[in-house]
């Protein structure tokens, strides 16, 4: 079971990793200026990334959740 609770917790920092450089994609936006429909559009695709990265980081929790409790 060490391996599950290891592995997800290697999941989870690889979320946390994706949601901080979802964080940094959203600020080169806003300092490029864009208008509105790119700036629509760009902020859309960082919403995709920050869904995923939220759902690794979810599901890596999990496995941390299950591996203590089998252990």
């Amino acid at each position: 079971m060490s391996a599950v609770i290891w592995g997800g917790a290697v999941m989870t920092l690889i979320g946390v990793g994706g949601l901080i450089f979802c964080v940094i994609l959203a600020m080169r936006a806003k300092r490029e200026g864009l208008s509105g429909p790119a700036m629509q559009a760009r902020l859309q695709r960082v919403v995709t990334w920050n869904l995923g990265a939220l759902a690794v980081s979810a599901l890596g929790l999990m496995m941390v959740i299950v591996g203590i409790v089998l252990s």
